[in-house]
């Protein structure tokens, strides 16, 4: 039998298939709300529309969002993450404002991509059946290298052609910019960089070592522990929300260089003074991924 609200106009729907529309709906969170309503018709022999389910799962505390995008983690992975974190607990934000956190990241052209949506509960965006766990660079245009830290950023590189090799990595960026800023800091400076094949040769090793620059072990497989990707976030936004976006790879290299150059300095800070919380974060997490 249907229920009537008071004062209202008959609910299509009981509070028993109510509770088996939201069931559906956390059954697979990436489903659509017309497959509940297909899902529902087959079931109980009722049509319900879209919208009704939609506001359905709304009643029962679930939203459409997009879900968290993250690389895939192992066991293995967590482990080494959680590892870290705990040899690097007791480093103070002083600590960590004489490191050079820096990375490569790609950029595109806009594109029409279709964006898919899960149903969640507000707040649980990064509990693991929310998250989509997903290689990055599918498919981009430009690739960029650049650093950050306390007071301080490199200039945006452009990667011309889209590789780099063990030695551009030398020649463009490690004698060019990281060496600069390891003479600006002094004895303290740490040079943080990730695990990319082209990082980790020997004669990048070398290169380091006769520089007398101090380098940052660093777990693979880790972006959301490096405060540079929430910049990359930023300058994402930045050049998207211009007033003439870039059509063109030309256009799109001014672009990044431009508002890079723009971002505040305090944001650059901010996102450094994040790594105690980021650390103390991936240990409640037991080397999962992290909210950040």
């Amino acid at each position: 039998m249907c229920s009537r609200r008071h004062g209202g106009r008959v609910r299509s729907t009981t509070p028993a298939e109510d509770r088996y529309i939201v069931l559906s709906a956390k059954g697979n969170r990436r489903t659509t709300a017309q497959q509940v309503a297909n899902q529902f018709l087959a079931a109980s022999g009722k049509q319900i529309s879209r919208k009704t389910v939609a506001r359905r799962l709304r009643g029962g505390g679930l939203y459409a969002r997009r879900p968290v995008v993250c690389v895939p983690l192992t066991r293995q992975h967590r482990t080494a993450h959680l590892q870290w974190c705990c040899e690097h607990h007791n480093w103070t934000e002083q600590d960590w404002a004489c490191v050079l956190f820096s990375d490569e990241s790609k950029f595109s052209l806009p594109s029409d991509c279709r964006r898919q949506l899960i149903w969640r509960e507000s707040g649980t965006a990064y509990r693991p059946e929310n998250i989509q766990e997903k290689d990055r660079y599918p498919t981009c245009s430009i690739m960029v290298w650049a650093g950050i830290m306390i007071n301080g950023r490199t200039r945006l590189h452009v990667v011309v052609n889209g590789t780099m090799t063990a030695q551009r990595y030398i020649d463009e960026v490690l004698l060019p910019h990281v060496r600069l800023c390891c003479g600006t800091v002094g004895d303290k400076f740490v040079f943080m960089d990730d695990n990319a094949t082209c990082h980790r040769t020997l004669a990048v090793q070398d290169c380091l070592d006769s520089e007398g620059i101090q380098r940052l072990v660093w777990p693979a497989r880790s972006p959301d522990l490096n405060p540079i990707e929430n910049v990359w976030d930023a300058l994402g936004r930045q050049v998207a929300g211009r007033n003439y976006p870039p059509t063109n790879k030309n256009i799109l290299i001014r672009a990044l260089t431009e508002e890079w150059d723009k971002l505040p300095q305090q944001l650059l800070d901010n996102v450094v003074q994040s790594m105690v919380r980021r650390v103390e974060c991936c240990i409640t997490l037991h080397g999962g991924h992290i909210p950040y």
